[in-house]
């Protein structure tokens, strides 16, 4: 299959068998699609990036319109990647060491909880404020304005 060749000064592809080449002193090879790239790169010596109609220029405008905000966007991007394979990866189970059983001489008496009365409840907690749901406020409605008919402007008659 051929291969398509890529315009020095916009960016387009250039079919085969069409576009011009353009070969400088120092050896250095340079292909336009049209007569027009040739033109804007060679005799008047425009910058593609200045120019808005090239595919350079559109690319910097974007990293431009993106700025500082892509950066974060790739961290966080990053971030999310590494907390997924993290969750995909099984984690290995860390060896334990065996545990020595002691016997236990002395008799443990359970803890036994003490209900607290209401009031001693009552007197911990803060008062809680009470929600006042606020009544919805009716507005006047205003009267219509009726709209005035359009006068009907008569037929243009055609000169024959």
């Amino acid at each position: 299959m051929v291969e398509m060749k890529v315009c020095s000064f916009c960016g387009r592809e250039i079919e085969p068998g069409t576009g011009s080449m353009y070969v400088k002193k120092d050896g250095t090879v340079m292909l336009f699609c049209t007569n027009k790239c040739s033109k804007n790169m060679i005799d008047m010596k425009r910058v593609p990036r200045k120019i808005t109609w090239t595919r350079a220029y559109a690319r910097e405008k974007d990293v431009r319109m993106k700025g500082p905000e892509t950066e974060a966007k790739l961290l966080r991007k990053e971030a999310k990647r590494a907390a997924a394979k993290a969750a995909a990866k099984p984690e290995a189970k860390p060896v334990e060491a065996p545990v020595e059983v002691v016997p236990v001489t002395a008799e443990v008496e359970p803890e036994v909880k003490v209900e607290e009365k209401p009031a001693e409840k009552a007197a911990k907690k803060p008062a809680k404020a009470k929600k006042v749901k606020a009544e919805p406020v009716e507005e006047e409605k205003k009267p219509a304005k009726a709209k005035k008919p359009k006068a009907e402007k008569p037929a243009k008659e055609k000169k024959e």
